[in-house]
């Protein structure tokens, strides 16, 4: 099966309600784990118990329920074992509220280390790449050994007490300059450099009613556009010389998509004290102008789009400090890729494709599901220290059906892994200040270990192929720590 295989994923600094769509378990870390949560430590429950320290990054409307105003500071990392990748990040924000008016504004700074195989060691010197040029009269340098990358955001709500209803917008913006885990889908390359931005509009409302129900409402809109100056080199036989030498070659990948995306989550108390439930419902529809072409050598590049949804239910309880909460969630996803030619194409038939049509069609269709589970307690009264503990695990199962235009061919494959992460918090409570310690190892992913070539029809577990024969996965983990600060201005 000739197949372009990638995890598609869009790059989100508040990333809650863009589903991430993977079709190949690489490892790409945390790097859009930028601000505070209340919830993380206990697995990143969020559908029946809320997050009033992360919801006003992802629904705006909701900056109002932080209960006055707060400046944060939430630096956190990450480390992908063997050494295979890693991240720090140092984000800002500030909430003020002023009447019926609130805002907020944060910023963080980013550096990604260089993405590594498994096993690697430094790329040998290469002369020929500095005679290529990735933009006008730029010549390529040496390959980076880490990347910097700056995200901004930007909210405004307005509080309704009447209706009990808030309102809030907010812009994001991210340059990006490095994206973990993507020079791996380029297995054949020297260097992958990158560089781009995100956009992300946000519009949201929340509802209030008498006897602890409530409504969130976002909707969104993403556009994500991020180039791949990817370098090659080819074993090229020289008739002068008469011996093979190496030559550079830049190919260049644009990677542009945009998202709309829509949110809904409600929770009311049920009859037994204590308990909370909430249900969930998140569509995301995702247009992708141009796909990356990862197999480069293969298959030319082409475009793409995908439908996913998350619905879900939730339960907390909460007695005293104590508070436990649970989240089940079903995730369909349709999503389909093609390629086409950038020439006219003969088909196996005799007919004749003109530029531009489709040559490959990728058709998937997942059937995932997520729990995520947890336990806290908060410090009591008279008390300094909370703890939290929790579990998240996500299922991957996905079919592809394949249709090959020009050979005539339709093939069929069925894949699917587990990810799990166990997760773990404490917190400290003063009258001036909050401290929150939170991490997780991330489990069932994978980093490449390179290329390896065998026999044709050989077929071995762990890897995926590309024209240039099958590339290895070995399995790592990956851990998370962040740390957060809430200081109250008033």
């Amino acid at each position: 099966m000739r197949c372009t295989f990638a995890f598609l994923f869009v790059a989100s600094v508040a990333s809650a309600q863009i589903i991430p769509i993977k079709t190949v378990p690489l490892a790409r870390g945390d790097q859009f784990l930028l601000f505070p949560s209340n919830n993380m430590g206990m697995g990143g429950v969020a559908i029946a118990l809320a997050d009033t320290l992360l919801d006003p990054f992802v629904n705006p409307a909701t900056g109002t329920r932080l209960g006055g105003s707060r400046v944060f500071a939430s630096p956190s990392g990450y480390s992908t074992s063997q050494g295979t990748g890693a991240a720090r990040a140092l984000p800002f924000a500030a909430y003020v509220g002023s009447g019926a008016w609130f805002g907020g504004l944060a910023l963080a700074l980013q550096e990604v280390d260089a993405t590594q195989p498994m096993g690697s060691f430094p790329p040998p010197p290469c002369p020929a790449c500095a005679e290529l040029l990735v933009a006008p009269n730029t010549p390529l340098g040496p390959p980076a050994q880490s990347h910097t990358n700056t995200y901004s955001m930007a909210s405004l709500g307005h509080v309704l007490p009447a209706a009990h209803v808030s309102l809030g917008a907010s812009v994001g913006w991210a340059r990006l300059r490095g994206v973990d885990g993507v020079a791996l889908l380029y297995p054949q390359s020297q260097r992958v450099d990158q560089s781009g931005h995100t956009l992300d509009l946000r519009v949201g409302l929340t509802k209030d009613w008498t006897g602890g129900r409530s409504l969130d409402a976002l909707l969104l809109r993403q556009g994500v556009a991020i180039m791949h100056d990817v370098v090659y080199l080819d074993q090229v036989w020289d008739p002068a010389l008469q011996q093979t030498i190496q030559l550079a070659r830049l190919e260049t990948n644009q990677d542009r998509n945009s998202t709309w995306g829509l949110d809904l989550r409600y929770r009311r108390p049920l009859a037994t004290p204590g308990w909370t439930v909430g249900w969930l419902l998140t569509a995301n529809r995702v247009s992708n102008g141009q796909v990356p072409d990862y197999d480069v050598m293969g298959v030319a590049r082409g475009a793409g789009r995908s439908t996913a949804a998350d619905i879900g239910v939730g339960f907390a309880k909460t007695r005293g400090p104590g508070t436990f909460g649970i989240d089940f969630i079903l995730e369909p996803i349709a999503s389909t890729t093609w390629s086409v030619s950038p020439t006219t194409a003969v088909t196996t038939l005799g007919d004749t494709l003109p530029a531009g049509a489709r040559t490959l069609v990728n058709r998937f269709h997942f059937a995932n599901a997520v729990m995520r589970m947890g336990v806290g307690r908060a410090p009591a009264a008279g008390k300094v220290v909370g703890f939290q503990l929790g579990l998240a695990v996500r299922a991957v199962h996905y079919t592809l059906t394949q249709q090959d235009l020009v050979q005539g061919t339709t093939q069929h494959m069925t894949q699917g892994w587990l990810e799990w992460s166990p997760t773990w918090g404490l917190s400290l409570r003063f009258p001036e200040l909050e401290l929150r310690y939170a991490g997780r190892v991330t489990n069932g992913d994978g980093r490449t270990g390179g290329q390896v070539f065998f026999a044709p029809g050989v077929r071995a577990p762990g890897f995926f192929e590309t024209p240039g024969g099958p590339v290895f996965l070995t399995g790592v983990h990956t851990v998370t720590h962040q740390v957060s600060l809430s200081l109250p201005l008033r």
